[in-house]
């Protein structure tokens, strides 16, 4: 068996095999499935500083390779987490990361510092792709001078492992990569879903309440990685991949691409138990190839 750990930033992982957030709840959900401790890291759904309700229904498709959602961050909130959720997962022996977001930078920084004080939670995952509600609802994650503001406000609350979860919805991913890094994130996650939309041809209308959504599924990975591997060459921060993962071989491609550590999403609902067959599918090719480490193959693609 190959040495499969990675490390990012301060956070140690038995495995580079991540849930994505949003796609696997607080992990108990799961557990009747697979062996939560076999994953390297479990990052829970999305938590907001209060309590959302998230968009009304119809707030899911499915289109071909994949699907479209726009749940809209339904959550009880950082301190229901705090008080009801913390204590239900704290003694799980893998990573818990929580997904923090917000609408404005202090929602993100007082529900960050909120999560710092919790012992057994030792990450947490920024979602940016969040409207700013201050700035006319303009996504933080699309310009880099709104990226850096809410994670160097972040970085002053939070004294774990910071990890950003980067939008492709931009132009440039790399500048955007780049004045994260420099705001001081420890790692950066991508990609997040594409906005998309979905017809419904005979009633004429948007399946989605919110007309737009975003995209996930196989459907999206050659961008995913593409957007990986030119961020993982423009960073000195490590990177997890993630976008249309569905199997090893697609695990293997973005840890050659440049990312060290990869996550898995809408397959989680194809498979609940895809996680632990991928990271023994990784395994599986280390040994095929004679790698002693999965650290061996990272970054490892001759272009």
């Amino acid at each position: 068996m190959a040495d499969l750990s990675v490390n990012i930033g301060k956070l140690n992982m038995a495995n580079p095999v991540m849930t994505a957030s949003g796609t696997f709840g607080y992990g108990l959900e799961f557990q009747d499935f697979v062996d939560l401790e076999k994953i390297g890291g479990i990052i829970v759904k999305g938590t907001t500083l209060h309590h959302r309700e998230g968009n009304p229904y119809p707030r899911m498709a499915e289109t071909p390779m994949g699907m479209l959602n726009a749940v809209g961050l339904q959550n009880k909130g950082v301190h229901y987490f705090v008080e009801h959720i913390y204590p239900t997962i704290k003694d799980i022996r893998t990573n818990m990361i929580v997904n923090v977001s917000g609408s404005q930078v202090e929602d993100y920084a007082e529900t960050a510092s909120i999560i710092n004080e919790l012992e057994n939670i030792p990450a947490i995952e920024l979602n940016i792709s969040c409207p700013n509600v201050k700035q006319g609802g303009m996504a933080f994650g699309v310009t880099a001078r709104g990226a850096a503001e809410v994670v160097s406000a972040v970085r002053k609350a939070y004294k774990k492992t910071l990890i950003v979860k980067l939008s492709p919805n931009v132009t440039d991913i790399t500048e955007i990569a780049r004045a994260v890094e420099g705001a001081g994130a420890d790692s950066v996650s991508l990609i997040n879903t594409l906005l998309g939309m979905a017809i419904d041809a005979e009633k004429r209308k948007p399946v989605l309440s919110t007309i737009t959504g975003g995209m996930s599924g196989a459907a999206v990975k050659p961008i995913a990685l593409r957007m990986v591997w030119q961020v993982a060459n423009a960073v000195k921060i490590p990177v997890i991949g993630l976008g249309g993962i569905m199997n090893w071989k697609d695990a293997v491609e973005f840890l050659l691409a440049g990312a060290t550590a990869i996550q898995i999403g809408t397959a989680n609902f194809i498979d609940p138990a895809v996680t632990v067959k991928v990271a023994a599918g990784i395994d599986d090719y280390l040994n095929r190839h004679g790698y002693a480490s999965v650290r061996d193959i990272i970054g490892a693609l001759e272009v």
